[in-house]
């Protein structure tokens, strides 16, 4: 059988990424140190890793592939992702009755929170 094991992000900053995406996701940033490389892990063992490569990348608008994240407490959750540095997209073809929101990680890299309440 087949599995996802680690999703990988392109990023510039890597320090600054590392530390937005374990507070974002509650995961865990690993032992070693690699200068162009970093695994999280789910705090709790569950669910695929996030690895961020440390590639000079263009960014892409509309990107083509993205993050869906699932909220029981959408808004408080999008509150603290942009506490933590996230932003939101405005995008004028979202429908007025999506349950999804649109934020970008500090270097522009798109996700979705869903409401899963």
């Amino acid at each position: 059988m087949i599995r996802v094991g680690s999703i990988v992000i392109r990023v510039d900053d890597l320090q600054r990424q590392t530390e937005f995406w374990t507070a974002a996701l509650d995961y865990v940033p690993p032992a070693d140190d690699s200068e162009d490389f970093r695994l999280l892990r789910p705090r709790d063992g569950g669910g695929p890793n996030v690895s961020l490569d440390r590639v000079r990348s263009t960014l892409q608008i509309p990107p083509r592939i993205h993050l869906d994240l699932y909220a029981e407490d959408q808004a408080a959750e999008v509150e603290r992702l942009k506490a933590l540095g996230a932003t939101e997209v405005h995008w004028d073809k979202r429908p007025p009755d999506a349950d999804y929101v649109i934020l970008a990680d500090p270097e522009g890299n798109r996700f979705c929170v869903v409401d899963a309440g």
